[in-house]
């Protein structure tokens, strides 16, 4: 059992592995804007987590790669997600699902989706288009829910991002601050009136 009177741990990933990516600055001021939100974020670049495609002979063979091992642990240890993801195509990529289907791997003695059941999770995009990813943030609700984490039902979609952050990697504009802002203290308030009902 969590100690109580520890702030919340939420995982923050970004579904781009490119050095210059806007999910990975995107991501970045997640952590951020969690933190201010009174929650502890931790950034998971999946860069560092490097995964063949999931192959359920591979697994069979090889078992489970010890980078998914390794951030499969680090989901474990924390309370929710908070996930910025691309659009690829109209859906998220697959850098992102790829990671997802391996960390779902149940160990020996481990129920199903385990590492995911009762989790909180907050998803956010930022698109050069007019939709700020928001195609692909609805597949990614609807995965995230199926392997039994709760998404809040705010998200973030950045619009015409090309401009939306500044040469340190901040977001520029003042309605996209205010979005993470507001996405950060709605997935904190979801955290704490669990943990009231708890």
């Amino acid at each position: 059992m969590r100690d109580r009177t520890a702030q919340p741990k939420i995982l923050v990933l970004a579904g781009s592995a490119r050095h210059d990516s806007m999910h990975r600055k995107l991501a970045r001021q997640t952590v951020v804007a969690l933190r201010v939100a009174g929650l502890e974020a931790t950034l998971a670049d999946l860069r560092d987590f490097p995964m063949p495609i999931y192959d359920g002979d591979l697994e069979a063979g090889e078992g489970v790669p010890a980078a998914a091992k390794a951030l499969k642990e680090l989901a474990r240890r924390h309370d929710g997600f908070a996930i910025a993801s691309p659009e690829y195509n109209g859906s998220f990529p697959a850098l992102l699902k790829n990671a997802l289907d391996w960390i779902s791997r149940p160990e020996p003695g481990e129920r199903h989706l385990e590492v995911f059941r009762g989790k909180v999770a907050a998803i956010l995009s930022a698109s050069p288009g007019p939709g700020g990813g928001r195609r692909g943030l609805r597949q990614l609700r609807e995965l995230l829910e199926m392997m039994s984490v709760s998404v809040i039902p705010g998200e973030l979609a950045i619009a015409q991002a090309s401009g939306a952050f500044d040469a340190e990697g901040r977001l520029a504009r003042a309605e996209d601050a205010a979005g993470l802002r507001e996405l950060a203290a709605a997935l904190a308030k979801v955290l704490e009136r669990k943990e009231e009902a708890a």
